[in-house]
């Protein structure tokens, strides 16, 4: 679900950075009473993602601009689809048009993206996650693509989960005694949150698995034989997550371990948008 306040001051903060005090362009060549109706083109195929958003941005610019979905939110588009029409004044719909654009290809094509992984481990236990490898500042619109894609997210920042991560265990000195630190934490502070530790090879796992204390272990960069013998060693006490370089080539083969999640940072740090145009329809 998307925060609508945090929506709201991102679309704020975005047209600021793109209109400032006028889209001159606009306001310079069209009469401020020209009523217009524009079309979603897709040139692309994928998964339609970002119709919620389109609609705010709509509204804040103008609110007497109508969209009318003929597509919704997380079905398949192809070439040549209209996903849905915008009625309103012609200058709102234009000063509108690139931030509906710039968030609606994003989001696309990570929901067309993450679409990718989830069927290449379809009839497998395992579940597609996303990381923090994201846009600064949108990371509620790209968290959001990934669950119209069919992914599950992870934490969505540093205040919400424990990971300790290889750096963390390192600067501490090692895993247990980090552990034990975070526990006095969490107490000392009256925090509920989960604990998850990174592990990097099998000894790792056979001391998280000594100390406790955790709710998730993650196995980063093994191999997928590697991740089969982690797996069967937790044997169920601890949440399984097989992370690090995993592609959409090598997804099914982690999946089939019998680990819980598999994190893919591909889903958002390095996705090609999808290909979308608002066109004007005169008659």
């Amino acid at each position: 679900m998307l925060d609508q306040q945090e929506l709201d001051i991102f679309i704020s903060n975005a047209l600021h950075e793109d209109v400032r005090e006028g889209d001159h362009s606009s306001l310079a060549s069209i009469d401020k009473d020209t009523q217009g109706k524009a079309r979603l083109l897709v040139k692309d195929q994928g998964i339609l993602c970002g119709l919620k958003v389109a609609n705010a941005i709509f509204n804040k610019v103008d609110a007497q601009l109508r969209m009318e979905i003929h597509i919704n939110e997380g079905e398949t588009v192809k070439y040549g689809d209209v996903a849905f029409h915008v009625y309103g004044n012609a200058i709102s719909i234009l000063t509108a048009e690139r931030l509906v654009l710039n968030c609606m290809q994003r989001m696309s094509g990570i929901a067309t993206n993450t679409n990718e992984y989830v069927k290449a481990i379809a009839g497998t236990h395992a579940k597609v996650i996303d990381t923090r490898k994201t846009t600064p500042n949108i990371r509620f619109l790209e968290k959001y693509a990934v669950t119209i894609g069919g992914g599950f997210n992870h934490r969505m920042g540093l205040y919400d989960m424990i990971m300790l991560k290889d750096n963390h265990i390192d600067f501490c000195g090692g895993i247990s005694k980090a552990i034990e630190k975070v526990h006095h934490y969490l107490q000392a502070k009256q925090l509920d949150l989960k604990i998850e530790v990174e592990t990097r090879d099998l000894d790792d796992v056979k001391e998280v698995l000594q100390y406790g204390g955790v709710n998730r272990i993650m196995l980063d960069n093994f191999t997928p034989e590697k991740v089969r013998e982690a797996v069967s060693l937790i044997n169920g006490r601890f949440e399984t997550e097989a992370s690090g370089g995993i592609t959409l080539n090598t997804i099914r083969s982690f999946a089939e371990t019998g680990v819980d999640f598999i994190s893919v940072g591909a889903l958002t740090h390095s996705v090609r948008s999808l290909d979308l145009s608002l066109k004007a329809e005169i008659h």
